[in-house]
């Protein structure tokens, strides 16, 4: 595996929002909030982590869900 920086990173994908959200931190740090897989690694291409597959990444913990699950409101209360 190719080194992506000479930290590593611990990702967290939280638990989707009532809105189907995402918030996107890095340790305690908030990086963005997504709605969608693709501003995760838009999200990520602006930390500077870009290098970092998403969807298999062992940098990347996915909470509530993993990187295909975008619940929007009418979701959450089915539920």
């Amino acid at each position: 595996m190719a080194q992506i920086s000479p930290r590593f990173p611990h990702i967290v994908v939280h638990t989707p929002a009532l809105d189907g959200s995402r918030r996107v931190t890095e340790c305690d740090e908030i990086l963005g909030v997504a709605s969608h897989l693709d501003d995760v690694i838009e999200i990520l291409r602006l930390a500077g982590l870009d290098r970092i597959g998403v969807e298999e990444s062992e940098f990347i913990e996915w909470q509530g869900g993993g990187p295909d699950e975008w619940p929007g409101l009418s979701e959450h209360l089915e539920a």
